[in-house]
């Protein structure tokens, strides 16, 4: 069997074929519009924090609205809502290039542009992430997706690179132009689409409309563990904010020791996806989303040990390859099991957690470089302690009580001999013998004397010849 990804999914379906290519080159072309904005921003307030507000703008309206966004995916046919989300994304591309033509210096026109952008990317992505189930067979979605994230690691490694090349050469108004040219092409390509009306009947697309999509995934376990697992890899193993310091308390600090660091995820994961062969012949997809996880979270906290550069490159290698794989079985499960007309809704949910679970990562790792050393940072978060309850009622408890055996002294070590040690240890012979168990007694012959008992007693001892002298030292003195 081939190690290679699959390509049946390019040889048999050629509006998928032209799709692919033309977002291909659109990815491309974003990437180049983010290095020139951030570029821009940089140049013109020479502040980090402003860079940063870029980052934001771009991400927080996109998650605030991509559920409304998924809502009016499922409300009318989706080939022309990307065809318009695509042509308005276009068109602020324009504005980009004509600003820089101009040659205007007013930060807050690129933050606009930003939010404009964010909201069609809000509409745009939900839909779009629909074309795939309509186009492929079920046997060919975990390739196209695997395609898919092909061209998005070439374009997240390729942009910025070729970015700094034309802007080097002809100014950041040369990338702002390009970007809106690579629009064509994936206008093309979804131009050439048939009609994609959602399946069972358009719903209206309203705030109630979404709600309805997350009461469907509420219900959808399937969906919510591949969900849940996603963003426990990327919220406890996302940790691009350590590498900084990483690089400075075991690397020396170098910014080229830097640049291969923060470039070794996206080198895997384009690694991860050409040679993504194994993946066909996966039949459990939950199963190896756990698989990878774990492989994702080992590589992050023996990333954290390590103490040499090559060890660091392959753990970043390894989890990028990991993380590709991740999202491929991940949108696999998501299309595979929701039904068409819940689809834009669930794909937008998609979008925000692939989108949101690296930005908290970030930030959780950020704040915990600021608590803890750097290693212990990286290690701690992919190694969390054991949170299990024990059962209640388990054999090496008291009825009752849950956690873990805890330790016993004085009294209560003779009277709970079964909480000291579990009930395998004890069937093996290891620890002390287990007490035969006690026949059942009334109240009235009970270990703990009553009345009636102490009467009977002093009945039987006063008749005894023997008693006499003990009981007159018990008048003039303690019996002991």
């Amino acid at each position: 069997m081939s190690i290679f990804l699959d390509t049946t999914p390019l040889r048999t379906s050629p509006a998928f074929r032209r799709l692919w290519l033309g977002q291909g080159l659109s990815v491309l072309g974003g990437y180049m519009t983010t290095f020139a904005v951030t570029l821009q921003l940089y140049n013109l307030t020479h502040s980090s924090l402003a860079v940063g507000a870029a980052g934001l703008c771009s991400a927080l309206p996109a998650m605030a609205f991509v559920l409304l966004g998924g809502s009016i995916g499922d409300a009318v046919d989706r080939r022309i809502l990307v065809l318009s989300a695509t042509s308005g994304q276009m068109a602020v591309s324009i504005l980009f290039a004509l600003q820089a033509f101009a040659a205007l210096r007013i930060p807050a026109l690129l933050y606009g542009l930003l939010v404009l952008q964010s909201l069609l990317t809000a509409v745009n992505a939900p839909a779009r992430r629909t074309f795939l189930p309509r186009l492929l067979p079920k046997d060919q979605i975990r390739a196209g997706n695997t395609l898919n994230m092909v061209v998005m690691r070439f374009a997240e490694m390729a942009g910025p690179a070729l970015a700094g090349v034309i802007a080097s050469v002809w100014g950041l108004k040369a990338c702002y132009t390009l970007d809106a040219f690579s629009f064509t092409a994936a206008l093309y390509g979804v131009g050439r689409l048939p009609a994609m009306p959602p399946e069972g009947g358009p719903s209206r697309p309203t705030l109630r409309s979404a709600a309805e999509g997350l009461r469907f995934l509420i219900r959808q376990p399937v969906l919510m563990g591949a969900f849940f697992a996603d963003l426990s890899v990327t919220v406890l193993g996302v940790s691009t904010a350590l590498l900084p310091a990483l690089n400075a308390a075991r690397f020396g600090g170098n910014p080229q020791t830097l640049g291969l660091l923060m470039g070794a995820t996206g080198v895997g994961g384009l690694a991860g996806s050409i040679f993504s062969g194994p993946l066909r012949r996966v039949s459990r997809e939950g199963l190896a989303v756990l698989v990878v996880g774990a492989l994702w979270g080992g590589c992050i906290a023996l990333l954290g040990a390590s103490g040499v550069l090559w060890l660091a490159l392959a753990c970043l290698f390894v989890a990028g390859a990991a993380d590709t794989m991740l999202v491929v079985l991940r949108t696999t499960i998501v299309q595979v099991n929701t039904p068409d007309a819940y689809r834009g809704r669930v794909s937008g949910i998609d979008y925000l957690v692939g989108a949101a679970g690296p930005q908290l990562g970030n930030l959780r790792a950020g704040l915990m470089g600021t608590v803890f050393p750097v290693g212990v940072a990286l290690v701690i978060a992919d190694c969390p302690a054991w949170r299990g309850r024990w059962p209640s009622g388990s054999p090496s408890l008291p009825s009752g009580t849950t956690g873990p055996p805890r330790r016993v002294t004085g009294r209560r070590a003779h009277a709970e001999p079964n909480a000291l040690y579990p009930l395998r240890r004890r069937r093996r012979g290891i620890g002390p013998p287990v007490p035969a168990p006690r026949a059942p007694t009334s109240r009235r012959t009970s270990l703990r004397p009553n009345r009636m008992m102490l009467i009977r007693s002093k009945t039987q001892t006063s008749h005894s010849p023997a008693n006499g002298a003990r009981r007159s030292l018990c008048r003039t003195g303690p019996c002991r």
